[in-house]
């Protein structure tokens, strides 16, 4: 029986948290290795581990994946959260891609100058409510169905609820005036694999901080 996926990342959100997120709701548990040093980085590369040089990276089933989409991609389709036929998985795919600009936005703010996230900070939520927000409520809408494709859980709705989250830690009413996404996210938050992974105590990483972000920056040097 093969084990637990094992990750490889900083102790943070980062461009790891959306495959945590992914494996929890799948009903996967998984095993951390945390890149703590700027040494563990280079053992990693030095051992020929990380194919370009890079993290996140998760082993599972005898692979060393590296690229966030690629993981996801293998991770959604081995449990069925992908769709049930091209159709449904190219709506997937084009809704990720939607959400990826967004999602680089938030994962990126804490990069900035305290000045410069004031400004990127309010991007952020006139993109949320004004573009991307009234678009997956219109998908919603349109056919009247509990998920958005196919009725039925696949991954576009994890990385949708996940961001849902990410954007009422900034700014809690971002959600006011969409009736149906809050409707999702109360869903996708009762699943039982879910609402474990939103307990205090899992593996799901706090909101992360300028103290944070500066460790991962002397660790990754970007």
């Amino acid at each position: 029986m093969a084990g637990k996926p094992k990750l490889h990342y900083y102790d943070g959100r980062g461009r790891m948290e959306v495959i945590r997120w992914l494996l929890a709701a799948a009903g996967v548990e998984f095993e951390e290795v945390f890149i703590e040093t700027e040494e563990d980085l280079d053992k990693l590369r030095n051992d020929g581990r990380l194919m370009f040089g890079q993290v996140p990276m998760v082993e599972i089933d005898g692979m060393e994946l590296v690229q966030r989409r690629a993981i996801l991609n293998y991770i959604a389709s081995k449990h069925n959260l992908y769709g049930k036929d091209l159709k449904e998985r190219a709506l997937i795919d084009m809704y990720i891609e939607g959400m990826a600009d967004l999602n680089e936005m938030i994962v990126t703010l804490l990069e900035y100058t305290p000045e410069e996230q004031v400004n990127r900070l309010a991007l952020i939520k006139e993109q949320t409510t004004n573009r991307y927000f009234p678009a997956f409520e219109k998908v919603l809408k349109s056919h009247g169905q509990d998920y958005l494709v196919g009725n039925r859980l696949s991954r576009a709705d994890i990385h949708l609820v996940e961001l849902i989250y990410n954007l009422e830690e900034f700014d809690p009413s971002l959600t006011a005036n969409f009736p149906l996404l809050k409707a999702l996210k109360t869903r996708i938050s009762n699943l039982p694999n879910v609402k474990k992974f939103l307990q205090p105590g899992s593996q799901r990483k706090p909101h992360e901080d300028n103290i944070s972000i500066q460790k991962a920056k002397d660790i990754f040097k970007f």
